[in-house]
């Protein structure tokens, strides 16, 4: 009943107009790097209600929620019941800013991707205005405000000991998280110039990364070699021929 209550809540915020603005972003930055990425099995960790694989070809997409309602299988995300190196991509919208043991839930991922596979999150950043009004809202346990908020930095170094390789990332909403349309209005130039004045200091963070393994070597189709083989050998039957 609590997990349902949860996403409940979630819902709801996702319908207002800060949750429909951010929803937005979402939707374009996930749509943007998905659609060029492929394989065969992809999976959306958290928020199955939307679909942020939508642009992604892969033929087998489900989504792991530990609620049964919208998603595909219901498991907890820090125990997936998916076999190891069979997963080629995996997007975890905010999954680890509402998760108890988001270290787990790094190395669950890790454990089912396969070498070179892609992991594509977001979260909300403690360094913003949107971390600053966590702590000044009035309903604090209410989402998305009674979340984690992991720093950016410290989500980096868990990736990099898990040997993920950061391949991109962006951040967005600049502007103080208002409820009200016509305040985030007057504020619309902070959102132009983030990246410029304040870099680290969007309310959501995205970042990219891909799964690498020790010990692993990339073989290379020996062409040339071969091509050079061929070559002796027309060679060699030019002069008997002659």
């Amino acid at each position: 009943m609590i997990k349902s209550h949860k996403s409940a809540q979630s819902m709801q915020w996702f319908e207002t107009t800060l949750g429909s603005y951010l929803l937005e972003r979402e939707y374009r930055y996930f749509d943007k790097v998905v659609a060029n990425i492929f394989g065969y099995n992809a999976i959306q960790i958290s928020l199955p209600q939307f679909n942020f694989l939508r642009l992604n070809r892969m033929p087998l997409q489900f989504s792991i929620s530990s609620e049964a309602n919208h998603s595909s299988l219901m498991a907890e995300p820090a125990f997936l019941p998916i076999q190891s190196n069979s997963i080629d991509l995996v997007i975890m919208p905010h999954t680890l800013d509402f998760s108890a043991n988001p270290h787990q839930i790094l190395r669950e991922v890790y454990r089912v991707l396969i070498p070179e596979g892609h992991v594509v999150m977001s979260g909300f950043n403690p360094f913003s205005l949107w971390g600053l009004a966590r702590y000044l809202k009035v309903n604090r346990n209410t989402y998305p405000w009674n979340g984690n908020f992991i720093a950016l930095l410290r989500l980096k170094d868990w990736l990099k000991l898990l040997d993920f390789e950061t391949m991109g990332g962006e951040l967005c909403c600049y502007a103080p998280p208002f409820e009200q349309e016509k305040w985030r209005q007057r504020f619309r130039f902070m959102e132009a110039a983030g990246d410029r004045w304040w870099p680290i200091g969007g309310g959501v963070y995205f970042l990219h990364a891909i799964k690498h393994m020790h010990g692993m070597r990339v073989i290379k189709p020996g062409w040339k070699k071969n091509i050079d083989s061929r070559a002796r050998i027309v060679s060699v039957t030019q002069k008997l021929n002659k």
